[in-house]
């Protein structure tokens, strides 16, 4: 890029469960905080980004919002959307094809209770013959195939993965906002019952209300902004198979190639990331990233969680809010991982705050196991 490209504001919506408010509303809220962190308001905006909310899009959600956007995306990577959209966000300001943008996004799956829990319906697609005759379950049946693999493969235990939500948990008694804030220890979460084989309750992520908004502008604009502005120092995207049965490697996910372009962009490597907030909507989804971005090899993911590394005081400090797991999961968690980034690299995550932060990467992944994934690297000027 040849003119640095900056988030300079971010902001979480209601969070938990939310019955006083509907989605718009949720991201209107989020959207004027988050600008108000950038010193701006809804009339600096020209380019709108958002996934799913319901059925609505950039379209719906401008008009909730009053705007009228010189560029606008929906593109529904799942999950991912957001590191994506910050991806097409930073090209787009390049072009001069807009040049400030708001990233929004609301959900009240837990109110609503809407998470599908089954392959039914329209999704008998063509593609689904294979596998909706077997009954397999909306999304933990696929990842639950992924860790088995995993586990099969490479030999990563079941204390492994419970020792990714009792990192997430560490983290998350540091947030006040968090969900699940009760101590848990490894026994505990090895006692957890079971849900999909090998698969238990607390290696599945929670399901609530949430979102966020993202604002992302030119250097001159981040210049105004009422807090620090972060840096995007690299960004890229990948997606592989929709349906389980399409997919050639059940242990590599599309971060593979999203993380390496990222990194490429950025001109860091793994070593030179403080902070790191994956997607961690299952437990041995956290160990695959790791290896796919570059921060262990393959197969070493599950001891690289268990000597300690991701949790306070570890090497690489992960889901710093308590993640997916603990903290957050409005049905897509990707834009909650960019904000969670923005304040670890500002200095402002309280008594979870990791010291002198400087580098730190969002991963986002969406779909059925691992369908899309997508990485930003940010950094404090």
């Amino acid at each position: 890029m040849s003119d640095p490209i900056y988030i300079a504001g971010v902001a979480e919506t209601p969070l938990g469960k939310v019955t006083d408010q509907s989605e718009f509303s949720m991201a209107a809220l989020a959207s004027r905080e988050a600008l108000d962190e950038a010193g701006m308001t809804l009339k600096d905006v020209d380019a709108v980004f958002t996934n799913y909310m319901g059925e609505e899009g950039s379209v719906q959600l401008g008009e909730y919002l009053g705007l009228r956007p010189r560029y606008a995306e929906s593109s529904d990577l799942g999950g991912a959307s957001f590191e994506f959209f910050v991806h097409h966000a930073m090209l787009a300001i390049a072009a001069g094809r807009c040049e400030t943008a708001l990233i929004a996004y609301a959900s009240r799956q837990r109110s609503r209770k809407n998470r599908k829990r089954a392959v039914a319906g329209d999704e008998q697609s063509l593609p689904m013959q294979f596998e909706a005759p077997f009954g397999i379950h909306f999304p933990i049946g696929h990842y639950a195939l992924s860790a088995a693999r995993h586990m099969h493969q490479y030999g990563t235990t079941a204390e492994q993965l419970a020792a990714v939500a009792v990192t997430a948990r560490q983290w998350a008694q540091k947030n006040p906002k968090a969900w699940s804030r009760d101590p848990l220890t490894l026994e505990e979460a090895m006692a957890s019952p079971a849900i999909c084989d090998p698969l238990r309750k607390v290696d599945c992520c929670l399901v609530t209300d949430g979102g966020g908004a993202v604002i992302v502008t030119s250097k001159a604009r981040a210049m105004d902004a009422r807090k620090k502005a972060i840096r995007v120092l690299g960004a890229g995207e990948s997606q592989c198979q929709w349906q389980v049965a399409q997919c050639p490697d059940l242990t590599v996910t599309p971060g593979a190639i999203s993380g390496r372009e990222a990194f490429a962009m950025a001109g860091v490597t793994p070593a030179d990331v403080d902070v790191f907030e994956p997607y961690d909507n299952f437990t041995h989804a956290v160990i695959l990233y790791l290896e796919d971005l570059g921060f262990c090899k393959k197969g070493e993911g599950g001891a690289f969680v268990a000597e300690g590394r991701l949790a306070p005081g570890g090497s690489l400090p992960s889901m710093t809010s308590g993640g997916g797991l603990s903290y957050c999961h409005p049905g897509a968690l990707g834009i909650l991982l960019l904000i969670e980034a923005v304040r670890q690299l500002r200095g402002e995550a309280g008594e979870r705050q990791v010291p002198d932060a400087e580098i730190a990467v969002a991963h986002g992944t969406g779909g059925l196991a691992f369908s899309t994934a997508s990485t930003v690297i940010l950094a404090r000027d």
